[in-house]
């Protein structure tokens, strides 16, 4: 093994490595990041490559930003058309693995080996990991997507008998108002469920049975040692480590886009700042200059610190929501909830036949796609701080505790909104602007103005965390695996996600946003089928009882 006193070695998390048939010191030393100009411990060529590749495109996207707008529009258009079918199937793939896993022996088999013992009490990790895989995107979406499908789904009760609308989930399937409800809210379910957190249960299992019971280093790469063997310490490692630096920085960027469009909504709601690039344009700055300080600090200095805060304040406004708002529809509408989307969810996971194309192309495929180039950074995340739990407890509490937290913010805001519509006859919320919804609902309760700054503090603390985390997982994945390299390292990561957020709003907007995190999580998905194999070969190997 590799001298642990050497500063430039990567960190080998104890455990077996009996899937290593070959000198696994050869590979190890392959990899090895290398110090580099500036102090940068680089993992040639992954850095390298990742680096200049950013900064060509935040380059060229400024440069060329009105010439550009129209390619990003048609990328997504395209990918999202013609690849739905594959998005979808894929994303099922990564559910039925998961259920199969729980009910087979291999669920007994635990991450770290036979004697390892959780780092984190049950309340902290399942905090950590709700915490992980969502947050900008519950602020958005929370309030803005049940209206929209619940909108299109009761247009589509006025159509003439036999008529069709490919805006609404399955093809305006709902006859009635309530219905529509119902569809509206298992249609936003199945999007924030079990699905995304699959696509995230294979990453995070898949890299820690690697790296904590395999001894392998922790990146991307290693998942595929089984596949790949060797191969995976030479260029074929390097592809897949720069697909991972690639659609983790473009999942991100989008992240940060809708949080930037969000923010800057709310703060022309509260203060009347208007809303405009240049507007977005210093708040993403400003708001990376605060990731700055925040990865200058440390990770239990900043980011910890921050996400603790922000979890307290969004368990406060999510439980004003319940008790201010229509507490009885949301309480009831939980249960109903739940029981819609198990009773619609074999039809939205269709992949084929569809009839709602706006629906299941512009809504699921770009969702799925989002959740897959969020995947790396999600999945690394959870690895890190699973150790000890087995593969069967792993997988039950990734998939069904946040996806049940999901279910109960989606209908607290969500059904507040559309209770506020049908029974109030508020239509405001309902004419607002996507990333004006939640203030539009919020305006309806008591105290809207502290309420509202809250929602406001909650997408900027998101926003932070998200970029110093983001250029932490970065910064391991171009570093070959190692977990502490320089600071200066992060820095450059965490200005460039800003930068490529910046490019991707000015060259195109969210319509840019959106087609990077498609264009980056199409190869990743192949990535994430082939590791699905990956690590049912790993799971074989290993001791259960």
């Amino acid at each position: 093994m590799t001298d642990q006193t050497d500063p430039t070695a990567i960190p080998v998390p104890e455990g077996p490595s009996d899937i290593i048939e070959t000198d696994y010191e050869v590979g190890q030393d392959n990899i090895t990041a290398q110090l580099g100009p500036f102090g940068l411990d680089i993992h040639n060529p992954v850095f390298v490559i990742s680096g200049l590749a950013i900064v060509a495109f935040v380059f060229l996207t400024l440069a060329f930003q009105n010439d550009i707008e129209p390619v990003f529009s048609g990328l997504r258009v395209w990918l999202t058309s013609s690849l739905d079918w594959f998005f979808i199937g894929a994303a099922n793939v990564f559910v039925l693995l998961c259920l199969v896993l729980i009910v087979t022996p291999y669920g007994s088999v635990r991450i770290g080996g036979p004697d390892a013992t959780p780092n984190y009490s049950y309340t902290g990790w399942l905090a950590m990991l709700f915490a992980a895989g969502m947050g900008i995107g519950l602020m958005f979406f929370g309030v803005s997507e049940p209206i929209s499908h619940y909108s299109s789904a009761i247009a589509g009760t006025t159509l003439e008998e036999g008529a069709r609308t490919d805006w609404a989930p399955l093809g305006a399937a709902a006859d009635n108002q309530e219905e529509a409800i119902r569809l509206g809210m298992a249609a936003t379910i199945f999007h924030w469920g079990l699905h995304p957190w699959a696509i995230y249960a294979i990453v995070a299992l898949s890299l820690a049975i690697f790296t904590y019971n395999k001894g392998l280093p922790l990146t991307i790469r290693s998942i595929f040692y089984p596949i790949f063997g060797e191969r995976v310490w030479g260029w074929t490692g390097h592809i897949i480590d720069v697909l991972a630096v690639f659609a983790t920085l473009f999942g991100l960027a989008t992240s940060l886009g809708f949080g930037a469009e969000q923010a800057n909504a709310g703060l022309e709601f509260l203060f009347g700042i208007p809303v405009t690039d240049t507007s977005k344009v210093v708040l993403i700055l400003a708001i990376t200059a605060v990731a700055l300080v925040s990865v200058l600090m440390g990770l239990d200095g900043g980011v910890k610190r921050l996400s603790e805060a922000n979890m307290v304040l969004a368990l406060l406004l999510l439980l004003f929501v319940i008790f201010v708002g229509p507490t009885g529809a949301i309480l009831s509408g939980f249960l109903s909830n739940l029981w819609a989307y198990a009773e619609y969810l074999p039809a939205l996971s269709n992949p084929v036949g569809r009839e709602d194309a706006n629906f299941s192309q512009g809504w699921t495929s770009f969702y799925w796609a989002w959740w897959i180039s969020w995947s790396p950074f999600v999945g690394m995340f959870i690895a890190r701080v699973s150790r000890g739990r087995t593969v069967r407890e792993f997988i039950i509490c990734v998939l069904l505790i946040p996806s049940l937290v999901s279910v109960l913010w989606m209908t607290s805001f969500g059904g507040t909104a559309i209770y506020q519509i049908v029974n109030d006859g508020y239509t405001a919320v309902q004419e607002s602007a996507l990333e004006l919804k939640l203030f539009s609902m919020l305006a309806a309760l008591p105290l809207a103005q502290v309420t509202s700054f809250i929602g406001i503090v909650l997408v900027i603390v998101f926003f932070v965390t998200s970029s110093d985390s983001g250029s932490l997982v970065i910064d391991t994945i171009t570093a070959g695996g190692k977990v502490n390299a320089p600071v200066s390292q992060r820095v450059f990561w965490c200005i460039f996600e800003g930068l490529v957020a910046i490019a991707l709003l000015l060259g195109g907007g969210l319509v840019a946003l959106q087609a990077m995190a498609v264009s980056t999580g199409f190869p990743f998905a192949v990535l994430l089928l082939l590791a699905c194999w990956s690590i049912v070969k790993g799971l074989a190997s290993e001791p259960r009882k």
